[in-house]
């Protein structure tokens, strides 16, 4: 084996060293190559949980506080809890019985084990170059950074108890999760019928956070008249359309003014009624058009109240006998409409928007049959034809 001198300076003690071989040194620049490229993993990973944790502070807080919030991930979550585990504190057991003093302790708490993990883990990579003597001054240096690390994370833990910033934070987080969740829950509207279910389940698990919001409320009872449409059960479409219905209720209450509240609450009562005698059906067609009238007052550009309206005057155009004569007994003004009136709502939401919906355009082609208009119905039954096939209807 091939051997060195020690250097002249050491005099009479100098002794033979062998050098390490080829495959040796391999070996042990392999091991330093692995172990360097773990510890850079190993702080970026740390350095993006810093970089989160306000968020996530304030996710925590918005739990506590209104139950589970829609912006706290999986990941998210399972991050908390095992850095939670890993520093023995069980301050996620019983979130609905801590107070906000608490929460921000036991984030302080983890906010301290993440900067000074993160620390160590940058100074950690910068030891290997670097001999015993440099290595303990690294590691005087790194107690300072933690020290420090440890009064800005106990400054910004008692920003965090603050009330007014803690509202501050919460309001932005829950308003960037409602519009989120807002797109999301009209995307899912507009697809197929396990797309709708699927929106209904986010809508009804996001409740207990939004409840309080108009834009939410009306789509959460939106979703109720899609569950109403996709069952075949008599008594389960009872109870989507009633438990809709009592949703808008509650939301005109605080949002009269809301076009969209007014809307789907005529159209749930439309649905709830299929299943009521002919008294009932006859009296929810006043409580249908007062609803939708107002939608248009408040929103007269939108196609979908004039098609409602035009089916709600096509409907009555075309009441019976029996139904006619019920309704003149119990209102002193029966409810009155005729073809041409239908005819005129349903060519409004053509002007509107244009091919808005195959069953517009199939009542549109009824109507001129109605009138006696042939080549007018058959010009529009085709039209009809041209577009695709959406809803059961």
């Amino acid at each position: 084996m091939p051997r060195a001198l020690a250097p002249v300076e050491a005099g009479d003690g100098a002794v033979y060293r062998p050098f390490p071989v080829h495959d040796e040194l391999v070996d042990v620049l392999e091991q330093l190559d692995f172990v360097v490229r773990n510890l850079s993993e190993l702080r970026k990973e740390v350095e993006e949980l810093r970089n989160s944790l306000q968020s996530l502070a304030a996710e925590i807080v918005c739990e506590l506080r209104y139950g589970p919030c829609p912006l706290l991930t999986f990941s998210a979550r399972a991050q908390i809890y095992s850095i939670a585990r890993q520093s023995s504190h069980d301050c996620f057991s019983r979130p609905r019985y801590i107070s906000l003093s608490q929460a921000a302790e036991h984030l302080l708490k983890l906010i301290l084990h993440c900067g000074i993990l993160s620390q160590r883990y940058s100074t950690a990579n910068a030891e290997s170059d670097y001999d015993r003597e440099s290595e303990k001054d690294s590691e005087e240096g790194e107690d300072e950074v933690s020290c420090e690390t440890v009064r800005t994370a106990r400054r910004d833990s008692l920003d965090l108890v603050n009330e007014d910033e803690t509202h501050l934070v919460l309001d932005s987080l829950l308003e960037e999760g409602l519009e989120q969740l807002l797109q999301q829950a009209d995307r899912l509207h507009s697809g197929d019928e396990r797309e709708k279910r699927e929106g209904f389940q986010l809508l009804l698990n996001n409740k207990l956070a939004y409840a309080e919001q108009k834009d939410f409320l009306w789509r959460l009872a939106r979703a109720h008249s899609d569950m109403c449409e996709l069952t075949d059960d008599a008594d389960e479409k009872r109870s989507y359309a009633a438990d809709g219905k009592e949703e808008l209720e509650m939301a005109l209450q605080k949002w009269d003014q809301s076009a969209e509240c007014h809307q789907w609450y005529a159209i749930l009562c439309g649905q709830l009624s299929e299943h009521e005698s002919i008294q009932k059906r006859i009296q929810t067609g006043y409580v249908f058009k007062e609803h939708i009238d107002k939608a248009i007052e408040l929103k007269p550009e939108d196609p979908q109240s004039y098609y409602l309206l035009g089916r709600w005057c096509y409907q009555v155009s075309h009441l019976g006998w029996l139904e006619k004569k019920t309704a003149s007994a119990l209102f002193e003004a029966p409810p009155t409409a005729t073809v041409q009136d239908a005819l005129q709502n349903f060519l409004r939401v053509e002007e509107l928007s244009p091919g808005y919906s195959k069953a517009g355009r199939m009542y549109i082609s009824k109507c001129y049959r109605d009138l006696g208009n042939k080549a007018a119905a058959i010009l529009w039954m085709n039209l009809a034809s041209e577009l695709p096939v959406n809803t059961k209807e």
